[in-house]
């Protein structure tokens, strides 16, 4: 007997919903109702082993049937079926009462609030009514009839008996709506769509998903060889899924070329990945991992395009790319699949929800891969600085962008070059080859390398035979101050006017000095009062006759990198500058015997802080100037 009903009009409007506003992209109806077909399975299989005996144990399969002549697509299952009351339930669920609430629900919801009610109302079959005109559903429970269930899904739905169905199991048949404008439907008739899609979405699925498959192949002649030029179209039933996920497998029989042809042809990359990380976790939330460092920065890193995210699964079904929820910021280089049972899903099973079991996720992948980092330092440095070249700054950042919040995750991760070094150093082997009694770890900043190696600051720590780090990255300033020590030993930049400790001696000669000649001191600092707050006399230099230093914690190197940026505002932050002066050298022993003339002393005064700029590596504001003043002096020096 067939039964009829109208869809109440609470029910329309729930259609229309599901239809044209949950799901952001149609061919996701393909994986639902495959989903559904996986489950219906799952329970067969339950049920027979819990049956002892009395259902069959069978390998369970999904069969894709494509009519292009009716134009339907049919995805047929040999689970344990559906009575006429589960027809009611599960599929009618949508004219049922409470559609009233779920609409409300559906309208007050946003796709990244807190509302997991795909389960709960098994939507993902509705989802169909995005390309079908008409859905009809076969099936037979083990213990019961068979029957048809028929929907358009706009006005009507029925249930009818169906005697022909003689086996357990559900067909879901799809009618495909008319092409009209840019929607073409008849794409989901051709066999390579519906392998794409599966392969996409349905590619772990546990059991075989199955599709009867045209090809060309040569013929044969009566040896066996094939013909040139002559083929036949050959039917075959092939297997569209690969069923059992690598990453599920254990670690130890998985091979490395297993491991790289996966990545390679996952994430579409021509080489093989730096490492792999294999993650098993059951706890509150469990889950499993599989997760790759390229070896190679992706070639939009640094853009705004790039979209950094791990692939996310759930039993095995694809849900989304690039899920950004489970990377943090300065790890988002990592590419890789996190496949769990228990994700937290909004209705369509798009988007995460925002839970704290999200967060402890993002927090273990974190760790797991800074982890296997710590390893290969450990056991292969080179290799490691092979990763820290691409991939160091990212590491920096963290610390940076954090506050410091991550700097005892990261630090044992970091490497600098130094000047005692002729390979970079860890924070952990400086610190071990530290002297006796020094009191900081000491850095100096630059554009390059080389043109830190010039400083002039650095030459009484040559002498002394101190080591000192050499930041030549615009973020290894910003990422050591927020990091501030290294286990308890602070960090001090040679560049800092009280970077030097002085003995009491040291400290009464350098005073007895200034006092002597204030004169000479002041004049410099008045004709400077524009670019520096102070003059003084040095004691942190040997060769050098001047240095620029800092103080108030805003180096010169703050300074320049703020002064580049493209907003005008931070173009207003300046370090508070020193002009330290060597009070050994030659010039400042000759400026003393012209310390009463002022005038004299002026000319000099801009061309000593020019040098210094150009000492600590930076272009020197006005050249001509420079040039001018210089070729005077020399002029009055080749005329005397």
């Amino acid at each position: 007997m067939k039964e009829t009903k109208q869809f109440q009009t609470e029910s329309k409007e729930l259609l229309s919903l599901m239809i044209n506003s949950i799901y952001s992209n149609r061919e996701i109806f393909l994986r639902e109702i495959i989903s559904n077909a996986s489950d219906a399975i799952d329970k067969y299989r339950y049920l027979s082993v819990s049956s002892e005996g009395k259902y069959p144990l069978e390998e369970g399969e999904i069969f894709i049937t494509l009519n292009k002549k009716e134009r339907y697509i049919e995805i047929k299952d040999n689970g344990i079926g559906m009575s006429k009351s589960d027809l009611e339930h599960n599929l009618g669920t949508i004219a049922k009462s409470g559609s009233k609430e779920f609409i409300k629900k559906l309208k007050k919801a946003k796709k990244e609030e807190e509302i997991n009610i795909i389960g709960q109302f098994g939507v993902g079959f509705y989802s169909a009514f995005m390309v079908a005109s008409k859905i009809e559903v076969r099936t037979k429970h083990i213990d019961h009839n068979g029957y048809l269930f028929s929907s358009d899904g706009v006005e009507e739905y029925s249930i009818e008996d169906d005697k022909s169905i003689d086996s357990h199991g559900t067909s879901v048949r799809i009618y495909l709506k008319k092409n009209k404008g840019d929607d073409n439907y008849d794409e989901y008739l051709e066999t390579y769509s519906i392998e794409r899609i599966v392969k996409l979405y349905s590619d772990y699925i546990r059991y075989p998903i199955k599709m009867e498959i045209t090809k060309n192949e040569p013929e044969l002649d009566e040896n066996g060889n094939p013909i040139e030029g002559k083929t036949k179209e050959v039917k075959k039933i092939e297997v569209l899924n690969s069923m059992v996920p690598l990453w599920k497998k254990n670690k130890k029989d998985v091979s490395e070329e297993e491991l790289n042809n996966f990545y390679k042809e996952k994430f579409r990359d021509y080489e093989n990945p730096f490492t792999s990380i294999f993650i098993n976790v059951d706890g509150k939330i469990s889950y499993n991992a599989l997760i790759f460092i390229p070896s190679h920065a992706p070639y939009n890193l640094y853009s705004d395009t790039y979209e950094k995210g791990l692939d996310l699964y759930s039993k095995g079904i694809f849900i989304k790319e690039n899920c950004k929820e489970l990377v943090p910021d300065y790890l988002k280089f990592i590419k890789g699949v996190v496949d769990s049972n228990d994700f937290p899903l909004n209705i369509s099973r798009e988007m995460l929800q925002k839970l704290p079991k999200i967060s402890e996720i993002e927090t273990n992948i974190e760790k797991k891969v800074l982890d296997r980092l710590k390893t290969i330092m450990k056991e292969d440095f080179d290799k490691y600085l092979t990763f820290y070249n691409i991939y160091g700054e990212h590491l920096k950042f963290g610390i940076y962008t954090s506050y410091g919040m991550k700097g005892d995750l990261i630090k044992d991760l970091l490497v600098f070059n130094s000047l005692n070094n002729e390979k970079p150093i860890t924070l952990k082997q400086y610190k071990e080859s530290m002297k006796k009694d020094q009191k900081y770890i000491y850095y100096a900043c630059g554009r390059t390398i080389e043109s830190i190696k010039l400083l002039p600051t650095l030459e009484k720590y040559k002498k002394n035979g101190i080591d000192v780090l050499l930041f030549d990255k615009n973020i290894d300033e910003f990422a050591i101050k927020f990091l501030n020590n290294y286990e308890k030993v602070e960090f001090k930049s040679i560049q800092e006017e009280d970077s030097v400790s002085l003995s009491d001696e040291e400290k009464e000669s350098i005073e007895s000095l200034s006092n002597e000649h204030k004169r000479l001191l002041d004049t410099i600092k008045e004709v400077l009062k524009d670019e520096v707050n102070d003059v003084v006399l040095s004691s942190k230099l040997v060769d050098a006759p001047v240095c620029i230093t800092t103080k108030d914690g805003m180096s010169l190197n703050m300074e320049n990198i703020y002064n580049e940026q493209p907003n005008e505002d931070a173009h207003d932050i300046k370090a508070n500058k020193v002009l330290e002066i060597n009070p050994h050298h030659e010039l400042f022993i000759a400026l003393t015997k012209i310390e009463d003339n002022d005038e004299e002393v002026k000319k000099y005064a801009s061309i000593l802080y020019d040098e210094a700029i150009m000492l600590e590596g930076y272009e020197i504001k006005d050249r001509s100037s420079f040039i001018k003043k210089l070729n005077e002096l020399m002029l009055k020096a080749l005329t005397k």
